[in-house]
């Protein structure tokens, strides 16, 4: 508290914050626990900020910028705010949170898919990361519920495999193909730390505001930042094939609907790896997160509705509810790829071996949704059975309702053949 009331009276320079005592203060409690006190000092700090960003007019400097979005964060709780994507520090990672235009900017291309792949990387090696420093005793953070070293290992495990897809595509594979679980964790690390700016290490730092002091709600949230990283990728490709149907260019249209699927497809082992949560452990934090639901991600609200226009009832579902300003631009007439289909055929700029290509991937895709919705129910009926989900929705029961909601209705959905990689009941080991 010392070094914010001295920030506070002397100046309060955005550039000088003092970011690690802050965030250390949250640590030592949880974002829940923290004394109002010191939330109070902390608001003051955000008038400040306000002030200086109203002055600085449409160029809002960087400093202040980030300062902003970090009180936001972590005044979310005091402000009565606080939701899935204040919880997640959306906002922080460069994510899709709530008021950003979405629509209407270039086409994502390369340089947009390897910021994903980083930003995916990041995220999993920091988690691993914090597995091997607790494993080592290097850090007091988050220090109840530890997990046993069989439990450990097998998390180094399925972090590398996660992101062994992302390091192909960015030419990072060298160095992480250690045998043992903790060195090839280690090495994926290093490799991380080695390829991130000063500027995506901050973000990262500030971005991890647990509820709680349970060891694994460190894993939960990184897992589901980098599902959100995906989510938001999956948006980018299916608005690109959207363009590509409008041009009548089938190829590139089904090249991005492909890439699409492998996305989802390669990132099974993000559920595997949040399998891996001991379900005691989940069940002690998730009681400091009433109010912040999945249900309320707008990264994938985003990319059903870039797929086919949603019912009315789904957009009046307590599900588009929590995404208004998706809701709005889908009431406004946003243009989805089953439509963009459906056109293309009218207009005859799609037909023949092309017209069949295009509704492959798109089969193809629906199928790696279809089969990502499933997980995430079994997922849930692992850690909640029964009990209702946060956010004041309804839980399991909801995941079940929703799991089967076509993807595209302008292509026949494929027969749903029973996934050999998963055991009945659970999720991918």
């Amino acid at each position: 508290m010392r070094e914010l009331t001295s920030w506070l009276s002397g100046g309060a320079d955005p550039d000088s914050f003092p970011y690690l005592p802050v965030t250390a203060e949250f640590h030592r409690t949880g974002k829940h626990f923290v004394g109002k006190e010191f939330l109070a000092l902390l608001d003051e700090a955000r008038a400040h900020v306000a002030a200086r960003a109203a002055g600085a007019g449409p160029a809002e400097p960087g400093p202040v910028r980030l300062l902003r979005d970090f009180l936001d964060v972590a005044l979310d709780k005091w402000d009565g705010r606080y939701d899935y994507r204040s919880y997640l520090a959306l906002r922080l990672l460069g994510l899709p949170c709530g008021d950003d235009g979405e629509d209407g900017g270039p086409v994502a291309g390369r340089a947009a898919r390897r910021d994903r792949d980083r930003l995916l990387v990041r995220l999993v090696a920091d988690a691993l990361g914090f597995e091997l420093a607790a494993s080592a005793g290097a850090t007091d953070l988050l220090p109840e519920q530890r997990p046993g070293p069989a439990l450990v290992a097998k998390r180094h495990r399925l972090g590398v495999r996660a992101v062994a897809p992302a390091l192909s595509r960015l030419g990072l594979t060298a160095g992480v193909d250690d045998p043992q679980p903790a060195g090839a964790a280690a090495a994926l690390r290093a490799l991380a730390a080695a390829d991130r700016s000063a500027a995506e290490e901050r973000a990262l730092r500030l971005s991890m505001l647990p509820v709680y002091l349970s060891h694994d709600e460190y894993l939960f949230i990184r897992v589901l930042q980098a599902y959100e990283c995906t989510f938001a990728g999956l948006a980018d490709e299916l608005r690109a094939t959207i363009d590509a149907l409008d041009a009548g260019r089938a190829a590139a249209a089904a090249q991005r609907l492909a890439y699409a699927r492998d996305q989802l497809a390669t990132a099974a082992p993000l559920f595997s790896l949040l399998a891996s949560m001991q379900p005691e452990s989940f069940r002690t934090f998730r009681a400091y997160t009433e109010g912040a639901s999945a249900i309320q991600s707008r990264s994938y609200k985003l990319m059903e509705s870039l797929c086919r226009t949603p019912e009315g009832s789904r957009l009046d579902s307590a599900a588009y509810r929590s995404v208004p300003e998706v809701r709005d631009r889908v009431r406004a007439g946003r243009p989805s790829v089953d439509a963009a289909l459906q056109a293309a055929v009218r207009a005859g700029r799609l037909a023949g071996a092309d017209r069949a290509l295009v509704e492959r991937r798109m089969r193809e895709f629906a199928a790696a949704v279809l089969q990502w919705r499933r997980t995430h129910h079994r997922l849930a009926v692992r850690m909640l059975g029964e009990r209702p989900g946060t956010g004041y929705t309804e839980g399991t029961p909801y995941l079940a309702e929703v799991r089967a909601i076509p993807v595209f209705t302008a292509v026949a959905a494929d027969p749903d053949p029973a996934d050999p990689s998963e055991p009945s009941g659970g999720c991918p080991e």
